[in-house]
């Protein structure tokens, strides 16, 4: 089996190859269902389908299920646009919830697309939809870009 460099990748290079992955490797994306369904420069779609495991005590999908959706959502479009041997981190996510959703509810879509891509922080917003196009909640992000000891902040 061919060893992968994953340090010598842009962020969207590793992303789109470990989309093309089997799921096979414990994640939060694999825990959840989630699955990518589209990867551009700045711009990620994901999406997972609700089940009875999401809900919360009053039976509803949990508002940690929208909220880890966008997180994922936000900080890959904001990973995508980085160069390789830089990462990131959530600094902030402001989640406003719209609807509660059932968990039998079907497909909840989560877009992603960065605002600005700085030095040391980048910006993204992003909003989870169900299959009727209906808004469950949006969001906003800031994070921290993370580049390697002396390498210099383009």
């Amino acid at each position: 089996m061919k060893t992968v460099d994953l340090t010598t990748m842009s962020g969207l290079e590793l992303l789109r190859w470990a989309a093309g992955q089997p799921s096979d490797r414990p994640s939060v994306g694999r825990l959840l269902g989630m699955t990518f369904d589209e990867l551009d420069e700045g711009r990620v779609v994901l999406s997972l389908s609700t089940r009875p495991d999401f809900a919360n005590p009053l039976g509803t999908v949990h508002g940690g299920i929208a909220a880890t959706l966008l997180d994922s959502a936000l900080g890959c479009a904001v990973h995508t646009t980085l160069p390789a041997g830089v990462g990131f981190t959530t600094l902030e996510l402001k989640v406003n919830y719209i609807r509660a959703v059932a968990v039998d509810a079907g497909r909840l879509t989560a877009v992603g697309t960065t605002i600005h891509v700085g030095r040391r922080t980048a910006t993204a917003e992003g909003r989870v939809t169900d299959e009727r196009g209906k808004l469950i909640a949006h969001a906003t992000t800031t994070c921290m870009i993370l580049r390697p000891e002396g390498q210099p902040a383009a």
